[in-house]
């Protein structure tokens, strides 16, 4: 009768850490979705601007229409993804082109003493800044998340809970953007 108790308390006992450690796996899988959620919340913020940011720059630079289609398109591709690790490919895509468009902006002052290109500039900007750090809370969450089902005891679970892929710069991005006159 006493042993029945232990091993019937043992069993109960295994049974609530199981669940406790589920539990908190879907908790961690949950929090990863909603950071890449607010991630995601950023990047459309800055695909609503660039069309009003490429609208400024075309009424100031008639020839310079190489430099706003590609903006044009790479914001297409990033509107297009399907997937987050696509989107995030697409993303790092569309930063090298705006880095191109903001130097084609550099060779035209009366473009940058523009109102209007300050505000869209200064929005873009404060955008990009939130994206950073969206990026970093998400590449944050991911590894707390990607650790819980790596290490014992959640490896326990790793035929049900798959790792998350970080989100990594663009391999461009410690270039200065090229630009030709």
């Amino acid at each position: 009768m006493l042993a029945a108790l232990i091993i019937g308390g043992i069993i109960l006992a295994l049974v609530v850490i199981a669940i406790v450690l589920y539990n908190n796996l879907v908790t961690l899988r949950n929090r990863v979705g909603n950071a890449w959620d607010q991630v995601d919340v950023q990047l459309q913020r800055r695909l609503d601007l660039i069309p009003n940011l490429v609208e400024t720059v075309k009424g100031y630079t008639a020839h310079e229409r190489g430099a706003l289609a590609e903006v044009t398109a790479a914001r297409t591709s990033v509107m297009e993804a399907s997937t987050p690790e696509a989107k995030m490919a697409a993303d790092n895509a569309l930063t090298g082109t705006l880095k191109s468009l903001f130097a084609v902006a550099e060779a035209y002052p009366d473009l940058k003493a523009s109102a209007n290109y300050q505000q869209l500039q200064s929005q873009l900007a404060e955008t990009e800044d939130k994206i950073s750090y969206m990026r970093q809370s998400y590449n944050d969450t991911v590894m707390r998340y990607n650790t819980a089902i790596q290490t014992f005891p959640g490896l326990l679970f790793s035929g049900i809970f798959k790792p998350f892929e970080g989100y990594d710069a663009a391999p461009a991005a410690s270039q200065a953007p090229s630009v030709s006159f």
